[in-house]
């Protein structure tokens, strides 16, 4: 089988081209691999559970019976001991676990550290 005499730079061609689509597209394009857009995805999921759930728990450290006494040692605790203090109570747990989860306490601490806004 004789194949024409300018087959040859054309595959050449086609293959660079691919190879240059290839890197334009995963470095300035915005491709990804599968894994990378799972791991984005599970992230993502992450965040959204934690920026959900912060609020019910600082509600719920608000309303203990005790509630000033656990916001003045929340208060008095140094910055890398106030997510251990809130996990601590129980609020910072995702629904069905028994242990608390460290990203809901930091969101949790810093809304209830937060200062108050008055409502319009």
């Amino acid at each position: 089988m004789k194949l024409p005499k300018d087959t040859k730079p054309l595959i050449q061609g086609a293959a660079i081209g691919a190879v240059i689509c290839a890197i334009v597209g995963f470095t300035w394009g915005g491709w990804v691999t599968g894994a990378t857009a799972r791991k984005d995805a599970a992230v993502s999921a992450h965040n959204a559970t934690v920026a959900t759930l912060a609020p019910f728990c600082a509600e719920r450290f608000r309303a203990q019976s005790d509630a000033t006494t656990r916001m003045a040692e929340l208060a008095k605790a140094s910055t890398w001991e106030r997510s251990s203090v809130v996990e601590k109570s129980g609020f910072a747990a995702m629904p069905g676990s028994k242990t608390g989860d460290s990203d809901i306490a930091r969101a949790c601490v810093e809304l209830l550290l937060a200062p108050a806004t008055p409502k319009t």
